[in-house]
């Protein structure tokens, strides 16, 4: 379980990423891609982008050698230039603590990887190399889709604040995540507890990934939630949000359908009549895309009512 403590105070220090951040986007695609699972949505994405990769990406891999990247890599910035100078700026004590954790006993340990612990200028160049790399091969040709599901993301985290308060807004962002006593809290793999003191929390959604959230806590730094949002597809120049082909592969022809629907509010009913389907199947298919962050529901009388989501609205591509 992973819990994050609030003070009243910390409540106000709360704020989401005006802007996507080039390197938290990067890693999250490139652990998306060393990784297994997923493989349904992410394999093909996942075996084409491997392929493409040049020979100087090769020292990221060395960087997670159990999939857990050091957290010197963990950093914002609104420019690639601008994250990569500070990862460059890693305190070096932070650099020897994070490649001695990661790497822990095994061997052999690559030798640029030796360097860059000893502090040598030449490692850290290689490590930028490797990063502008992989970011221009992977990332940059799908950017102005990050930007523009980070605009919808942004703009649904802002009516949810500003209708239900962050109460509310928090435990919407991860699955089965709740709060309550001034704790966030969701299911994590052992346990972590984090006091924010005062420093702050920002919240960073990323689009390839669809794990669990990635939390970065560094002294004297904003505590950092970057978090899986938007549909989880792979964003690729030729499957991209919006194209009826990929939304139909990913959503299914239904929901899809239902999607487009909602251009305004529909009852249960009105969905079923318009698919030509039973209500039961119009309420799992907006069961599943409410899950997904496409549709809201809300009770109307003894209906409920279904409307879609600034992300749905972007997704379809209608106005």
């Amino acid at each position: 379980m992973t819990r994050i403590r609030f003070t009243a105070e910390d409540f106000a220090r709360v704020r989401f990423a005006a802007r996507p951040a080039p390197v938290p986007e990067l890693n999250a695609a490139f652990m998306t891609m060393l990784g297994g699972g997923d493989d349904l949505l992410f394999g093909r994405w996942r075996r084409r982008a491997l392929r493409s990769l040049p020979v100087a990406v090769a020292p990221l891999a060395d960087l997670v050698p159990a999939g857990d990247p050091p957290l010197f890599l963990d950093v914002l910035g609104e420019t690639l230039t601008e994250g990569l100078d500070l990862v460059a700026a890693a305190p070096p004590e932070l650099v020897r603590t994070e490649l001695e954790r990661v790497y822990g006993g095994r061997r052999p340990t690559p030798r640029w990887i030796r360097e860059l612990h000893a502090g040598e200028t030449g490692s850290r160049q290689v490590l930028r190399r490797a990063q502008r790399t992989a970011f221009e091969t992977v990332v940059a040709p799908v950017w102005s889709q990050v930007q523009d599901l980070h605009r919808a993301e942004f703009t649904r985290h802002a009516l949810t604040v500003a209708e239900h308060g962050v109460g509310a807004a928090l435990p919407a962002l991860v699955p089965g995540a709740r709060l309550h006593d001034g704790v966030w809290e969701w299911a994590a793999p052992g346990g972590r507890e984090i006091t924010l003191a005062g420093r702050g929390l920002v919240l960073l959604p990323t689009f390839h990934w669809t794990g669990r959230p990635l939390v970065q806590d560094l002294p004297g730094r904003p505590v950092v939630v970057t978090y899986a949002a938007g549909p989880g597809l792979p964003l690729t120049p030729d499957v991209a949000p919006g194209t009826e082909e990929s939304l139909a592969r990913v959503l299914g022809g239904s929901r899809l359908a239902l999607l487009r629907a909602l251009t305004d509010a529909h009852t249960t009913t009105a969905l079923a009549r318009r698919l030509g389907v039973s209500n039961a199947t119009a309420s799992a298919h907006a069961s599943a895309l409410r899950g997904a962050g496409l549709i809201t529901t809300a009770r109307a009388g003894r209906a409920v009512e279904h409307r879609r989501t600034a992300l749905g609205t972007l997704l379809v591509g209608d106005a």
